[in-house]
Order: C-alpha cells, then structure tokens, then sequence
C-alpha cells in the first residue's frame, strides 16, 4: 500500500494542473472576442414612490383660546401632559372681569330703581306710558349686558373639550391674550379620533402625491411592524420655518396603542406613472452619486462605454433619466472584460 501514497499525489498534482489551465483559459486572450449577455433597453411605467418622515397625531385638534382678552394669570399643563375632558386649563386674572360684573350688577339695580319709580308715577297718572316702556326697556338692557358678563366670566377660564394631549403651549402665565388667540393646542383621544402622520415632503413631491394615495407606516415604537395609510389632506401653504409641505396619512394601527408625538417613516406610493427608459441593475457601472456608464450595442458585435444619468434605483432595475435614447442592448454581463475597442460574442 505504500507506493499508493505517491502516485496519488502525483495524480492530484496533475488534476491541479489542469484545473489551474482551465481557470486561466478562461480569461479572453487579446483580440479574442468576448462572450457577452445583453438585455434590452425597455421604456416602461414606473410607479413613484415617495419617502417621508413625520410625527404621530390625532385628526381632530382644537385650539382653545379665552373668549375675552386679559392678563393669563396661570396655565396649568406643559406640552405632552394628557388631560381629561372638562379639566381646566388655563386661566385669566379675574380681578377686571369681577369689577365688569359688579358694574353691570350696579346697572341692573339702578335701572331697577328707575323702572320703579316711573311705574309709581304712572300708577298717580304723572308719568307718560311712553316713559314707563322706556324705563322697563332699560332695566331688560340691564339684565342682559348682566347675563352676558356673567357668561364671559364663566369663559375666563379654558377647559379641556375633550380629552387628549397638550400638543402646543403657546402662552405664559403673565401674557397678554387676546379674544379667540389660541393659548393651547389639544389632540384629541377618543374612539372616533384617527390617528394622523403629519409628513414633511419638498414641493415636487406635494405635486405627486393625490388625496387617496396608499402608504405604508413604520414607527420606532413598533419595531418591524408596518401600518396601512391613506393620504386624507395636503397643506396648501408651505411651513414658513422649512419651506415643506405637510401632508396627513390617516393610519390604520388595528389592536396597537400609539401616542401622540411617536416619530414615524412613510413610504407613499404615488399615483402618478413616470415614462423612463429601465435596464437590468446589472449593466451599470462605476455609479456615482446620479452618474453611471453602461456598455452598448447596437450591431451585437462591437460595444461603446457611455456615460447615463441614473434615476431611481429598485432591486432589480434602474430607471435612466437620459443617456439611452435610440440604444437597442447594454451589456449585463461579461463587461468585466470589456474596452472601446472589445468585439463580442453574444450568449444565447
């Protein structure tokens, strides 16, 4: 059994070797054709899709204000806190609205005084009917600017509609709040509520995008889940700190508890249908920023390197802005090997 050691070696030394010629042969030698596989250059419809990020909120939002203007005298909840329907808020110094109050009060007991005092004169036939209607006249005037200081009075504070989150606290206890000038704002939270991905997008992206629109949610607070959306409203007016557009994705969250502020990603796909011209991810090359080249042919025999400007990128595609008008082929494989001055063979 000895002399078997060696000849097997010898035998593997010799399988080495001819493995080792088939690798090298190969490689193409100079001016040798080189085997190819082309793919057609196709010009098709691609969907657009639209990448986005934004914060979580609910559809319905109130921004509550005084219906009377005065001094804010506290607030009494900060950004984030959650509050209760009918909690109060916020609040103005009574000490004007009081004093409106007893003056009004004190209008309702002098007009009260005259009204008697006429009717006494009418009883002894001194006072004129005309005057006795004037005089009960003013005491109803009275009574009603007395309801409606009252009613004021009761809205010198703000109370929550609903309850919700503090998304906004845009006055300070010291603050000077004029009728109806929001002093918070509140996401609501309730069964009938829907949740709202608030999304920045550029203007371009706002000119694609249709209410209607489906889209996709993920959000760091549930890791690998994905949420269905809807596009129910885009803004009409750029936000003046960015210059973006907002746009609300109504979404579907199912059994999931989110909350408000949770940060969110979309993936909007787009109704709109962009006409390019699509080849096989495999034919670009050297790609660099939207800068790519691609080897072409046009006689199935000789090829040319040229420069193509790269659109959006899929798994298997890419869509070429310009570069490949009137091309027929671009090599997807064997370009390894390939120069300006390479012939080619085809693969079938």
């Amino acid at each position: 059994m000895k002399p078997f050691i060696p000849c097997l070696a010898i035998i593997l030394w010799i399988s080495g070797c001819k493995t080792e010629q088939k690798k090298v042969s190969s490689i193409p030698s100079p001016g040798e054709a080189i085997p190819v596989t082309l793919a057609p250059v196709q010009q098709g419809g691609l969907s657009n899709t639209i990448e986005a990020t934004g914060l979580l909120y609910t559809e319905d939002e109130s921004k509550l204000s005084f219906k009377i203007g005065g001094v804010v005298e506290s607030v009494y909840v900060s950004e984030g806190d959650f509050v209760k329907a009918g909690q109060v808020l916020a609040s103005l110094k009574n000490t004007e609205i009081a004093s409106q109050v007893s003056q009004v009060q004190l209008n309702v007991q002098k007009a009260e005084r005259d009204y008697q005092r006429v009717y006494n004169l009418f009883m002894d036939s001194v006072a004129t009917l005309e005057q006795l209607q004037n005089a009960k006249t003013g005491l109803e005037i009275a009574k009603q600017g007395l309801s409606a200081a009252q009613f004021n009075q009761q809205y010198a504070k703000i109370v929550a509609p609903a309850s919700g989150f503090v998304v906004k606290k845009l006055m300070s206890a010291g603050e000077i709040a004029g009728p109806g000038m929001p002093v918070l704002i509140l996401n609501h939270v309730s069964g009938s509520s829907h949740w709202v991905l608030k999304a920045g997008v550029s203007d371009a992206q706002w000119a694609s995008i249709t209410i209607g629109d489906k889209a996709q949610i993920s959000l760091d607070a549930f890791p690998g889940k994905i949420f269905p959306a809807t596009v129910t409203n885009r803004s009409l007016s750029a936000d003046q700190a960015n210059g973006s557009f907002s746009v609300d994705l109504r979404v579907s969250f199912d059994t999931e508890k989110p909350a408000t502020g949770m940060f969110g990603k979309a993936t909007i796909a787009t109704q709109k249908v962009t006409y390019a011209h699509v080849i096989p991810y495999s034919a670009l090359l050297e790609a660099n920023g939207d800068q790519g080249f691609v080897f072409i042919t046009s006689d199935k025999k000789t090829v040319k390197r040229i420069p193509v400007q790269i659109g959006k990128l899929y798994s298997d595609r890419v869509e070429v802005v310009s570069g490949l008008e009137n091309v027929q082929f671009v090599v997807v494989a064997g370009s390894a090997y390939l120069n300006e001055t390479s012939t080619i063979i085809v693969n079938e």
